[in-house]
């Protein structure tokens, strides 16, 4: 059974409520209530999104097992590496940080995606992010080429924990640049960890993996309990973050002795 909300609480049912693997909707745990800044953090805060669809009411979801791209795992190809130089070496390309909020979260919901016929990111979906925005909370990564927004994603930051939401792309690679430029960022701000929600081939593939409900929640705790970055702002320099590690240098040997 479902538990519904009201909009004079901001509880939720405890996640081990939400439905198993073997039910039409894994994941569910409840529906209803408004998407209220207060009450969207207080949904973040413990692990639970919404997301539904058009002639429904909002659905919330605590998912098992989780989809997460550890930052210290992003993969990077060798051809995605000679973009990543192209672009940070090219003047008419750059990395912007909530410039354009509100037009990345429109592009992420006329975004076509596999399987889906439609879009998530409604109407009333979008205005409550954007509320949630000017609070602070909500960023958006936008790559531009030739001072046109190309690419992009936006997520949800609160204490060390940043959580995907959506992304999309103009241009080839426009939203791998994006994701790569909020990887270098999260390194920088010590956020270990970035909420993928659910499990897709080309996440798989930068290097996320599944974590169970358990232990996303216990990291959770311990990010929440340390202060958010003051300030979001992205500087070319911070691409080194992506640099490979060196390997160790060879011990020196000792001479023969006569």
């Amino acid at each position: 059974m479902i538990n519904w909300l009201d909009d004079t609480s901001l509880d939720f049912p405890p996640s081990s409520q939400a439905l198993g693997p073997d039910s039409d909707a894994p994941g569910l745990l409840a529906a209803g209530g408004d998407l209220s800044p207060a009450r969207l953090r207080a949904a973040y805060s413990r692990g639970i999104f919404p997301w539904y669809g058009p002639d429904q009411p909002p659905l919330w979801w605590a998912p098992n097992p989780r989809m997460v791209l550890q930052t210290k795992n992003f993969k990077i190809s060798s051809s995605f590496r000679k973009t990543l130089t192209r672009f940070n070496h090219n003047p008419a390309c750059e990395i912007r940080v909530d410039s354009a909020t509100e037009a990345v979260l429109l592009a992420c919901a006329a975004a076509a995606r596999e399987g889906q016929s439609g879009t998530w990111i409604l109407p009333e979906m979008q205005a409550a992010y954007l509320r949630w925005a000017e609070a602070g909370a909500v960023h958006s990564i936008e790559t531009w080429m030739d001072g046109e927004l190309v690419g992009g994603l936006y997520g949800v930051n609160l204490g060390r924990m940043f959580f995907g939401e959506s992304m999309f792309m103009r241009r080839t690679d426009a939203s791998k640049i994006a994701l790569a430029a909020l990887v270098c960022l999260c390194r920088e701000h010590g956020i270990r960890w970035i909420d993928c929600q659910q499990n897709t081939r080309h996440l798989a593939s930068m290097g996320a993996a599944e974590v169970s409900r358990s232990a996303f929640e216990a990291h959770l705790s311990k990010a929440l309990a340390q202060a958010a970055p003051a300030a979001w702002r992205f500087h070319p320099a911070l691409w080194t973050q992506l640099r490979p590690a060196t390997a160790p240098a060879a011990k020196p040997t000792t001479p023969n002795t006569p």
